[in-house]
């Protein structure tokens, strides 16, 4: 059985949708939870392939999380190795910064449900063939990735050029929510400091609405392109230099 090894910040944002496709695959998963083990010091050479999830911090504040830190030096050695990596919201911005690449504000918040599109090379890519020319995609995050150095630039929407990169043919970074469900966009809208980032009582009704209109065809997307990144795994790995920082 595959062992996979999933970066967590904090208990609200989960591997979601991505989790019974991982599972019926016959991956085994093993979590670090950043948030209860700052000091954790996991090892990728146990493990098939990495997962880095979203979190509230941001890749500039290793002063206050030094795992950040931690997380990129595995992010890099997970590279090195030529093992399947993915990383979603902080996590492309984390696997961005690994690769030498900046993160920073993006001119405005993306919360809810925003229009995405793939670029040329998006629709040539195995994971991106099933999206549209434009599609409502939820967003959840602040900062902005530029693309790294050698990566291929995968999507934007007209808030936020930089949606998704990948890097050789095992590395993406996908700045948009596909894991989540409806139940989990909710308990984000209940959970006190989210909703206040969201914008208010009358913002977080909007995003409920707009979540039943769209949630049915981002759950059936997120499956086509989380189902092809598990095919990765039956790549053999292929060791890849990355230049000193």
């Amino acid at each position: 059985m595959r062992r996979l090894l999933v970066f967590q910040h904090v208990p609200y944002e989960i591997l979601g949708n991505l989790d019974p496709l991982l599972r019926d695959a016959r991956f085994r998963l093993r979590y670090v939870n950043f948030g209860r083990h700052p000091d954790a010091t996991p090892e990728i050479s146990r493990y098939s392939g990495l997962i880095i999830l979203g979190g509230p911090m941001n890749c500039d504040q290793s002063d206050r999380y030094p795992h950040l830190l931690t997380e990129i030096e595995v992010i890099r050695q997970a590279i090195r190795a030529g093992k399947p990596v993915l990383g979603i919201c902080l996590g492309a911005q984390l696997i961005a910064r690994a690769l030498g690449a900046r993160v920073r504000k993006n001119p405005s918040r993306e919360i809810g449900w925003y229009e995405l599109n793939p670029t040329e090379d998006g629709r040539r890519d195995p994971l991106f063939a099933p999206f549209d020319d434009r599609q409502q995609i939820f967003q959840w995050h602040g900062d902005t990735f530029e693309i790294p150095h050698g990566a291929v630039h995968l999507a934007s929407s007209p808030e936020c050029r930089n949606q998704a990169f990948r890097y050789k043919h095992n590395v993406y970074g996908l700045q948009f929510h596909l894991e989540v469900d409806q139940p989990t966009i909710h308990r984000w809208l209940h959970t006190p400091a989210m909703a206040a980032e969201a914008g208010g009582p009358e913002r977080a009704v909007q995003i409920r609405a707009q979540t039943t209109d769209n949630i049915e065809h981002s759950i059936r997307l997120g499956n086509q392109v989380f189902g092809e990144f598990i095919r990765l795994f039956a790549r053999p790995p292929r060791r890849t230099f990355l230049p000193s920082r």
